[in-house]
């Protein structure tokens, strides 16, 4: 047989009607079951806290009284943090570091009081420097001295780094 068309008709179509989706379970049963196994790993995961005690000397067993604690003492400053101590009365200020050569280590110093001879004790105080020591060389001019006079400029070798207008100090 053939289908005829005619004015105006449409043909029929087929009507295919899609495979239903299997309903989700119901969150009541999926929960329940998720909850199971935690609840006995909680079991098994609980501790119980004892507290130490020392029975007491008495006639009676009942008697407890809780262990001793040690006490922690802290230090106020540590070994590594000391500044060296230095008198403040017995120094007097006599000089400004003008310039510092790092690679030899060498301070260009200049005097503005009192004298200043070898083994003398200076004390070099800065922003970033605080040291003393005694006073090892001197030189003038390129030239090695024993002495310095008030208002001289003279190279000095010093131990630690210093810093262009450090105060230089004898004590």
């Amino acid at each position: 047989m053939a289908i005829v068309k005619k004015k105006g008709v449409r043909p029929l179509r087929k009507v295919v009607k899609a495979k239903a989706r299997p309903k989700a379970k119901p969150m009541q049963k999926t929960i329940a079951k998720a909850k199971q196994p935690i609840a006995k790993v909680k079991k098994k995961r609980v501790v119980k806290k004892v507290q130490k005690t020392v029975p007491t000397k008495t006639a009676t067993k009942t008697a407890v009284k809780p262990a001793k604690t040690k006490k922690v003492i802290k230090t106020a400053t540590p070994v590594h943090a000391k500044k060296p101590i230095v008198s403040k009365k017995a120094e007097t200020k006599i000089g400004v570091v003008t310039h510092y050569y790092a690679h030899i280590g060498v301070a260009v110093i200049q005097l503005d009081q009192k004298p200043l001879r070898v083994e003398d004790r200076i004390h070099v105080k800065g922003h970033t420097t605080d040291f003393t020591q005694s006073v090892e060389s001197m030189e003038v001019d390129h030239q090695p001295v024993t002495q310095v006079k008030a208002g001289e400029i003279f190279g000095m070798k010093v131990t630690q780094h210093v810093r262009v207008g450090d105060t230089v100090y004898k004590g």
